[in-house]
């Protein structure tokens, strides 16, 4: 299993667009990724819904991780979208 603990770069954390903009970058990378925050227990990187249920603040770490192929590059790529807090979709995710 691949997995990259990562600090959330953007102030107000995984909310609204901030989270819209991870999602879809989940998404695209057509490689099913997990989120988890603490102890709770792993949800859908790809679902709105579970991603806003995280409550990840600015300045939390959370885990990113996938078992699939080809989850090592778009773990990095998220990984880097969520620490640098990115204002929107960069082409290269």
């Amino acid at each position: 299993m691949a997995e990259r603990r990562v600090t959330v770069g953007w102030a107000e954390g995984l909310h609204a667009r901030p989270a819209s903009i991870f999602v879809r970058a989940a998404t695209a990378s057509g490689v099913p990724v997990t989120i988890t925050k603490g102890d709770s227990s792993p949800v859908n990187a790809a679902s709105m819904l579970a991603v806003l249920s995280l409550g990840a603040q600015g300045g939390e770490e959370i885990v990113l991780a996938s078992e699939a192929d080809g989850a090592e590059s778009a773990l990095d790529r998220l990984a880097k979208l969520v620490s640098e807090g990115l204002d929107e979709l960069p082409e290269t995710v």
